[in-house]
């Protein structure tokens, strides 16, 4: 069992920066794929970015040129930079991995985003 905790959320203006961070409960070397997902209030969760094992980057368009993503398998974490928030990106954000068959979630970081 993989667990994944999230950190780095919090309350930011609009324009502002927030940096997630995920940290895995063991080598993410091996894993597929991880990523990130939000939820906004009353909407269904949606996908952020997503990196590969081979460091191949997925993002949402909304957000592609606002947010890059990186993992750090020596660390076993996997960052989101996100930049130029607006307060559409308001949400929970959760991190996820993709270990062959399985998939795991963290238990997500809310951000919010002020006008």
């Amino acid at each position: 069992q993989v667990r994944l905790v999230e950190s780095g959320g919090g309350l930011v203006q609009a324009g502002g920066s927030l940096r997630l961070s995920c940290a895995a409960s063991g080598s993410i070397f091996s894993f597929n794929a991880m990523g990130w997902y939000r939820q906004a209030p009353g909407k269904q969760r949606e996908l952020v970015a997503r990196i590969t094992k081979l460091d191949w980057t997925a993002y949402a368009a909304s957000l592609k040129g606002r947010v890059t993503i990186s993992r750090d398998n020596a660390k076993n974490t996997v960052s989101l930079q996100m930049n130029s928030l607006k307060p559409e990106d308001t949400g929970v954000y959760y991190c996820y991995a993709q270990d062959g068959p399985h998939d795991y979630w963290g238990q997500g970081t809310q951000v919010t985003v002020t006008v």
